[in-house]
């Protein structure tokens, strides 16, 4: 390991595939834990691009009673924003596939949030991503429904699967934020942590 990260015992909070991913990419140890049922709401009058970080933040607090003298806990949330909207989760493939139309030909922004907390301290940092999407078609948009699924992604798409490759014109900003981690800040936040 490149930095001693020996007096912590890391945790990752999330169940995201791509979030341990992109972790297990940097070389460190760590587990997964995950609580069922964290609540991921928050203030209406919060400032858009503050999100994702607030909602870090409401995690670590879940996870603060299983904390102990050697944990540090990362958690991380990522929301999409297109124009003075959040576009989360969708609830199912119709709500994917209305996503993907408004996202189809615009430029949005998708902005990660992430904490490193410890008993003693915490440390929350975010990053924001700029996407342009090219015009997808309907018959596009269907495919990519039915083939990956995406209702478990906020924006109703992974940049990493089909439509990462065939519809994004261009990123500017992390690639892997993007993905669910900007695993440059995170490695950076973690060497000084």
């Amino acid at each position: 390991m490149i930095f001693p990260a020996n007096n912590y015992h890391l945790v990752l909070a999330s169940g995201s595939p791509r979030r341990k991913e992109l972790l297990s990419g940097i070389d460190v140890e760590y587990e997964v834990r995950t609580l069922p049922d964290v609540d991921e709401t928050y203030p209406d009058d919060l400032p858009l691009e503050e999100i994702a970080g607030f909602l870090a933040r409401k995690k670590a607090s879940a996870y603060a009673s299983l904390m102990e003298d050697d944990t540090l806990l990362i958690t991380a949330d990522t929301v999409v924003l297109l124009h003075d909207r959040v576009l989360g989760k969708p609830s199912g493939k119709e709500d994917a596939r209305r996503m993907l139309k408004d996202l189809s030909g615009e430029t949005h922004r998708v902005v990660t949030g992430v904490c490193l907390t410890s008993k003693r301290k915490q440390v929350c940092f975010s990053d924001v991503a700029h996407v342009t999407f090219g015009l997808l078609t309907g018959e596009e948009i269907d495919y990519y429904v039915e083939k990956y699924n995406p209702v478990d992604k906020a924006g109703a798409y992974g940049v990493q699967e089909w439509v990462g490759y065939t519809g994004v014109e261009r990123i500017e900003g992390s690639y892997f934020n993007v993905m669910g981690m900007p695993v440059f800040k995170l490695y950076r936040a973690l060497k000084r942590f």
